[in-house]
This record gives C-alpha cells, sequence and structure tokens, in this order.
C-alpha cells in the first residue's frame, strides 16, 4: 500500500510542472496585467542638459533621488535656510542646484522638493 501512494506522489509531483505549462492562462477585462514601460532617465524628459554636459533634473515627489543626477549635491542643514522645517525621522535635507529636496535615508524616495530655496 505504502508503495502504491509513493508512486502516485511521485507521479503528481513529476507531471506537475508540465500541466502548468502545457496550458497557458487567459487574462480576460480587469484580470488582464499591466504592461510596464522601462524608460531611461535621459528619455523620460525630467531634465535638461546645459552646455558643459550637466544634466539639471526638476524632482518630483515619489521619485527615487539619485545623486549622480544632482547638481552640487550635498547634506544641508535645515536652520540654515528660512523656510525649512526639521526633518522628520529618517529623512533629511539635500541640495540639487538650487533646490532643497526631502530625501528619505534609506530608501531614498523624495518625499519633498523645494524649488530654488538655495541661492
Amino acid at each position: 500500500m505504502k508503495k502504491i501512494i509513493l508512486g502516485l506522489v511521485a507521479a503528481s509531483i513529476a507531471a506537475t510542472p508540465a500541466m502548468a505549462a502545457a496550458a497557458p492562462q487567459q487574462y480576460r477585462g480587469y484580470d488582464a496585467p499591466r504592461q510596464q514601460v522601462v524608460h531611461r532617465d535621459d528619455q523620460r524628459g525630467y531634465g535638461y542638459r546645459n552646455d558643459r554636459g550637466h544634466q539639471n533634473r526638476s524632482w518630483q515627489r515619489g521619485q527615487r533621488f539619485d545623486s549622480r543626477y544632482a547638481r552640487n549635491y550635498r547634506q544641508i542643514d535645515y536652520r540654515q535656510y528660512r523656510g525649512l522645517r526639521a526633518p522628520p525621522r529618517g529623512y533629511r535635507y539635500v541640495q540639487s542646484g538650487n533646490d532643497a529636496v526631502l530625501v528619505a535615508i534609506t530608501s531614498g524616495i523624495i518625499g519633498a522638493v523645494f524649488a530654488n530655496m538655495i541661492r
């Protein structure tokens, strides 16, 4: 009896991938998978290049902050600039050009952008 049960279990384990590959899934209506369009940062139009070849970037809330695309990147002290409040726990202010950007420390997601805050 054990041999029969073990044989059936082994046959079902071996047949599972074959059965899953044989039947393609049909998506209809709201079940259709969304296709992601992958863009490169330089093709999105978020920034432009100046005559020195540096990219000036207009940051938006929710984007991932990448210091490679930031002009004059450095961490700034909010007390030196009028209009900046103390950052919440887990965030810091960084400078990108004339903008002050509130960035999450661990994930790098932008929480807020203060345009033309730094002169």
